[in-house]
């Protein structure tokens, strides 16, 4: 395919995640995608292993994981592909035939995951999506049952000044003006809830050091938002193993 071809196509998609493509094309996401590799500690090499990505969008962190050896990739999405977010499924389908990739696609909701609608596997990606969720334990209990290996879970936390479990709740664009943020729970409820719904081992690997949040609530407040509030947020890593 022509670089030309395949970068008239790039610039007619509205982007989440950066995505080299190759020939010097990097797709122009948002979201430093990339960057985030390294915080969630997947394995260099998923030789042989099944692993589901959970609300892929543009399918980075989908593309990755056949790039690192897995035998079969499953992405999932519904609400960035087919609902209501601002999101197409335009980018991971023109990633897909550019990469030549063999990641499969399953248009679904979170809430109807199973092993009947998308099977077992030994690796599951949750990146980003638990606090955009109405139902929390309810989500999580749905990707367990899908999980026979190791899950791993990105997400906002917040009311970090607590080790009680206890989570905010957004009723409307209170976290960065997005209504479709619902909660931010705390680490404690990160991992209570995770063991809640079958995981024995669970390990917080990366939280936002308290320098980055004091930088990013400095910014917040110039920008006319809630230092206070900012303060008390970040972001986690969190790996569950039953």
């Amino acid at each position: 395919m022509e670089a030309t071809s395949v970068q008239d196509e790039v610039a007619r998609v509205r982007w989440w995640h950066r995505i080299d493509l190759g020939g010097g094309i990097v797709t122009p996401g948002r979201d430093p995608t990339p960057l985030r590799l390294p915080g969630l500690q997947i394995p260099e090499r998923l030789d042989g292993l099944s692993v589901l990505d959970v609300g892929a969008w543009d399918g980075f962190f989908s593309f990755e994981a056949e790039r690192r050896g897995a035998e079969r990739v499953v992405a999932t999405d519904w609400y960035c592909w087919g609902g209501p977010g601002w999101g197409t499924k335009e980018g991971f389908d023109l990633a897909r035939r550019v990469l030549d990739s063999n990641v499969e696609d399953v248009e679904i909701d979170v809430l109807d995951l199973s092993p009947e609608t998308v099977g077992t596997h030994d690796l599951v990606l949750f990146l980003g999506v638990l606090y955009h969720v109405r139902d929390p334990l309810l989500t999580l209990e749905r990707v367990a049952s899908v999980t026979r290996g190791t899950l791993v879970v990105e997400t906002v936390v917040d009311m970090l000044w607590t080790r009680e479990a206890a989570a905010a709740f957004y009723p409307g664009g209170e976290l960065n003006r997005d209504t479709s943020n619902w909660w931010g729970p705390n680490p404690a409820a990160v991992e209570g809830m995770l063991r809640a719904v079958g995981f024995n081992a669970v390990e917080m690997l990366y939280r936002t050091p308290l320098r980055r949040r004091l930088t990013d609530a400095a910014k917040k407040r110039r920008e006319g938002g809630s230092f206070r509030s900012a303060l008390r947020q970040g972001r986690a890593v969190f790996h569950a193993r039953r």
